[in-house]
């Protein structure tokens, strides 16, 4: 009958665990950037669609782009930047409307 015992993750042979956490921290990252990213496009669609502002949606939307790209190109995930653009847009939003 086969062993039932824990299985020895650290000792199997064709189990790459670090590169399954780092598919996951990858992941992760991917997942947060992307929904400020398009938290903070609709935001500056809002401001632009709703309020007429489309000086102020081009620049939030150049502003999301650059953000984007930094927190998927940080090694920490943590896009604080992109909470910050955020944060700008809906007080832009909420100033203009």
């Amino acid at each position: 009958m086969a062993d039932h015992g824990a299985p020895e993750y650290a000792t199997a042979d064709g189990n790459d665990y670090a590169e399954h956490e780092g598919t996951y921290a990858f992941f992760t990252k991917l997942t947060l950037v992307s929904t400020l990213a398009l938290v903070s496009l609709m935001v500056s669609l809002a401001i632009g669609g709703v309020n007429g502002h489309w000086g102020l949606f081009t620049i939030g939307t150049l502003a999301v782009l650059v953000t984007t790209s930094i927190g998927l190109a940080s090694q920490t995930g943590r896009p604080g930047l992109m909470g910050a653009v955020l944060l700008v847009l809906l007080f832009l939003l909420i100033v203009t409307s």
